[in-house]
């Protein structure tokens, strides 16, 4: 059973076959063409973290594959009221064909996948966000920024972060990444993804200084200071922020016909200025509409995984 917990968990070669499966998906549904890739199945989307974006891309998505969405907030279930993940697993993933999951521990995740009989999906954790990264790598083609890009990631060592660690060190490209000291990267998660990176060649640097890290750089991409859980750390976050803004002055340094990224939601005046967001906001929402094209091509790729794992079994 292959699960997509983490881009770690992928080769380059199988990582691009579900980018593939996206662009041609997504051309597919622009011509209005929904191909059932899907029919009659049915994804269980389980919220402990709200989300905008997650919820109406998975929810839209297995509806365009042919499939229908249903939606399982933390009150709307067992888990919610202390049964154990586990048993959670058994239950549910005998009941529909899929599962995506947003949670707060990478470790409930992976208990959950441990026991399921269906493929698992990571819609976001407080380690990885890999959903995100296909959607912005699918993005990055599409405005021509993926032969040999140099992305710079300014802002916290966080879940994006870390997702871009396992896409650089993965894909062979180089990463640099700029977050204030006492908010770097997880230190086992960075290990993991410098393994990675010895491997495809990819080049992956680590500093404190923004402007550094976007010299003469491809991509720059930044994401919220305060993510969900972090409120009563805002004021403190702030603080140790400043300078960190992805602005008009830091983009200067990047190359000419750079774009930024961002996940959204976006607080401009933050982490990114008005003036940045509105300059790339064609990149923006076109990035934030491809996470309904690349979940379809993640959604596409493990259901045929488990049918070949089947045909195998019998």
């Amino acid at each position: 059973m292959r699960h997509f917990l983490t881009l770690g968990d992928f080769t380059k070669e199988e990582i691009l076959e579900m980018i593939a499966l996206a662009q041609k998906i997504k051309a597919q549904t622009k011509q209005r063409k929904f191909v059932p890739y899907m029919e009659h199945q049915t994804l269980g989307m389980i919220f402990e973290k709200s989300s905008t974006r997650t919820r109406v891309s998975f929810e839209t998505g297995i509806y365009q594959l042919g499939g229908v969405g249903l939606f399982l907030s933390s009150n709307d279930i067992q888990l919610g009221r202390g049964e154990p993940m586990k048993d959670t697993a058994r239950v549910i993933s005998r009941m529909v064909d899929m599962v995506m999951i947003r949670t707060f521990e990478q470790s409930k995740l992976e208990e959950f996948a441990k026991y399921s009989k269906v493929p698992v999906i990571n819609g976001l954790t407080d380690s990885y966000h890999p959903v995100q990264l296909m959607t912005d790598y699918l993005t990055m083609i599409e405005f021509g920024k993926e032969k040999n890009p140099v992305v710079a990631y300014v802002g916290d060592g966080n879940n994006m972060t870390h997702s871009w660690l396992m896409l650089a060190a993965k894909l062979g490209f180089e990463l640099r990444v700029a977050t204030p000291k006492g908010y770097e990267c997880d230190a086992a998660i960075v290990a993991d993804a410098l393994a990675f990176a010895k491997e495809s060649g990819a080049k992956i640097t680590f500093g404190n200084d923004p402007v550094e890290a976007v010299k003469g750089c491809d991509v720059v991409t930044t994401d919220t200071w305060v993510s969900m859980g972090q409120e009563d750390e805002k004021e403190i976050r702030l603080k140790a922020f400043e300078g960190y803004i992805v602005d008009e002055k830091l983009m200067s340094y990047a190359k000419e016909d750079a774009i930024f990224l961002h996940c959204l939601p976006a607080y401009r005046g933050y982490e990114v200025s008005e003036e940045t967001f509105e300059k790339h906001e064609n990149v923006i929402f076109t990035e934030a509409e491809n996470r309904l094209h690349a979940q379809k091509g993640i959604m596409v790729w493990l259901d045929a995984k488990r049918s070949e794992e089947l045909e195998i079994r019998n």
